[in-house]
């Protein structure tokens, strides 16, 4: 029940930051379409001093009617809440298991060799970007992923060649350490043989 919490909070936070982000967007391209490009110098940009005036004194009397009545704020937030859990993305699955199968460490190296394929070594910029199309780091650096590997004991070589590009962070199949658990799909096929 705590991963399905967990799971839910994630969504919470990741809805809500990209629900402001919307919003933020959508308030500064209203501000911006007030530019009139047929005049110059301030009358030009009248119309954007204008609505952004608009736009603080909206938050301001929004800010003054909770301040009158707080218990709005019984209705806002669920309904914040709400949206931010519908707005957030769909990059994980809705199903989340009870509590994991697997170790963290042996996932991310099955998620490494099956990133590497047949390949003898992988740019880290290449990883990032195979692992964001699979669903995994959204919104990740190439920074934030070698410190992620390094922190599980991954080993990133620091200055690979491979492809015939320029040196740069990367990880080298022959050092990456063996999953200490058989795949439990090639393990099955094992296990009833030996049977």
């Amino acid at each position: 029940m705590t991963t399905r919490l967990q799971h839910l909070a994630r969504r919470l936070v990741d809805g809500a930051r990209a629900l402001t982000l919307r919003q933020a967007r959508r308030i500064v391209l209203w501000i911006r379409a007030g530019r009139r490009d047929d005049l110059t110098g301030l009358a030009a940009v009248l119309g954007c001093i204008l609505r952004a005036l608009a736009v603080v004194l909206g938050l301001y009397l929004l800010w003054r009617l909770i301040r009158a009545c707080p218990n709005l704020l019984w209705l806002i937030v669920p309904v914040w809440c709400w949206t931010a859990i519908r707005a957030a993305p769909r990059t994980a699955p809705e199903q989340v298991p009870e509590e994991p199968t697997t170790d963290p460490r042996d996932a991310v190296l099955r998620l490494l060799y099956e990133a590497l394929d047949d390949r003898p070594a992988m740019y880290l910029s290449d990883l990032l970007q195979y692992l964001q199309e699979k669903g995994h780091g959204e919104g990740w650096k190439v920074a934030d992923l070698r410190a992620r590997l390094e922190a599980l004991g991954i080993p990133v070589e620091m200055r690979l060649k491979t492809g015939g590009r320029g040196a740069s962070r990367g990880v080298v199949r022959a050092q990456l350490p063996p999953l200490s658990q058989p795949d439990p799909a090639e393990a099955s096929p094992a296990s009833s043989t030996a049977a």
